[in-house]
């Protein structure tokens, strides 16, 4: 099960790099990508069955706060990603939100590395 787990952790870093890294690509003119709104949904959908792995077959003991923060945070960020993307399709430009979902992506981020 370990090796699930870390196979999952993995795709929780891949989608980490997605958003945040689709963040900065596109700062110059900002706009929300598919690979963005690809990286929100991984982000929350790994972080979900990470805990849910940890907690049922590893016996981890988590921080219950921190992960119920960024399980909010996560679910703000999916869902302002996915409604300015599709306002964008519409021909509606969101500036303002585009930098909300980065900079509430790079907080999650600080979350899960400086919360102890």
């Amino acid at each position: 099960m370990t090796v699930v787990y870390n196979l999952v952790f993995v795709c929780h870093l891949l989608g980490m790099a997605a958003l945040v890294g689709g963040y900065f690509a596109v700062l110059a003119a900002p706009r929300i990508s598919e690979v963005i709104v690809w990286g929100a949904r991984l982000q929350f959908v790994t972080g979900l069955i990470l805990v849910g792995l940890g907690e049922a077959a590893l016996d981890k003991d988590y921080n219950h706060v921190k992960i119920g923060v960024k399980l909010l945070l996560s679910l703000v960020i999916v869902a302002l990603a996915e409604i300015v993307r599709g306002t964008q399709k519409r021909g509606q430009e969101r500036p303002n939100l585009v930098h909300v979902v980065g900079g509430l992506g790079i907080v999650t981020v600080l979350v899960a590395a400086l919360w102890t």
